[in-house]
C-alpha cells in the first residue's frame, strides 16, 4: 500500500543491498497522511522491504477504533496472506501513530513480529495537549483522539501492553514552536518532549537533532529507523 506522493527515488538512498522479504508497516501522524511517510517508503522499499505505508481517519475516531480501523486494512486477504508468508513483519509508527503500533501490537499482535521503531511519540501524552484540550477549536480540529494524548493516560492506560518486542524510540529536540516552548519540559520537539517518549523495556533511545512536524522526512530519522531494522540498535550517538 503506497501513499499519495509522486514516485522516485530517495537521493542518496543505497540500491537494495537484499531482497529481505520481510514487510514493514507505516503509520503516519494525527493531521497527516500516507504521504508524509513516502520519503520513509522509498527508503525501506530500496533496501528490500515490502511497505504498507496506511492511511487511517486520525481525527475522526478514538485510539480503539483507529486500532480496528488499521486491523481491517491489514487483514484484506490479499494483504493478509502476502503478510503470513513472509519471514517478518515490522511495525514504525510517528507520533499518533506509535501510539497505535503500540495498541494494535496489544490486540492484534502477529506470530510473526519483527521490530518496532517509535519516532517522536507521546507515550506519556504531551503538555501541549493539557493546554489545549478543552478549547473548541482543539477539540474540533483534533477530535477524539486529540482527548487520549493528555498526560493524564488513565482512559487510555489498558489498550497498552508492555514493551516485549524489540522497540527502538526517537525522540527530537528541536522546536521552532513558541507555544510548545512555553508547556513543554526541555528538551522537546516542539509536541512532544524527549522524557514523554521514553518507555521501560525499550532496546534503544536516541535523541536526533529534528523538531517535531518534519521528523519522519529528516535523514537522520531515516537512517536510525532503517539502521534499527537491520540491527536492533541505533547507531553510535
Amino acid at each position: 500500500m503506497r501513499g499519495t506522493a509522486a514516485d522516485g527515488a530517495v537521493a542518496g538512498a543505497a540500491a537494495p543491498a537484499v531482497a529481505t522479504g520481510e514487510h514493514v508497516v507505516l503509520l503516519h501522524g494525527i493531521l497527516r497522511s500516507p504521504r508524509q511517510m513516502r520519503r520513509l517508503e522509498r527508503r525501506l522499499e530500496a533496501e528490500g522491504y515490502t511497505v504498507h505505508n496506511l492511511g487511517y481517519p486520525s481525527t475522526k475516531l478514538g485510539l480503539a477504533a483507529l486500532v480496528e480501523h488499521v486491523h481491517a486494512a491489514l487483514s484484506a486477504p490479499a494483504v493478509a496472506d502476502a503478510i503470513a508468508a513472509a519471514p517478518a513483519i515490522h511495525f514504525i509508527g510517528y507520533s499518533l501513530g506509535g501510539l497505535i503500533t503500540r495498541a494494535y501490537l496489544k490486540r492484534h499482535r502477529p506470530e510473526k513480529l519483527g521490530r518496532v521503531v517509535l519516532l517522536a511519540t507521546p507515550n506519556h501524552g504531551s503538555e501541549v495537549a493539557d493546554a489545549l484540550r478543552r478549547l473548541a477549536p482543539y477539540r474540533w480540529i483534533a477530535g477524539p483522539v486529540g482527548q487520549e494524548l493528555c498526560t493524564d493516560q488513565a482512559a487510555v492506560a489498558d489498550l497498552f501492553g508492555p514493551i516485549d518486542y524489540p522497540c527502538g524510540v526517537l525522540a527530537g529536540d528541536v522546536s521552532l514552536d513558541p507555544f510548545g516552548n512555553l508547556v513543554l519540559p526541555r528538551p522537546h520537539d516542539g509536541k512532544v518532549s524527549v522524557e514523554s517518549t521514553r518507555l521501560a523495556g525499550m532496546a534503544d533511545h536516541r535523541v536526533v537533532h529534528a523538531g517535531h512536524t518534519f521528523f519522519p522526512v529528516d535523514d537522520r530519522v531515516i537512517e536510525e529507523t532503517v539502521r534499527f531494522l537491520r540491527e536492533g540498535r541505533f547507531g553510535p550517538g
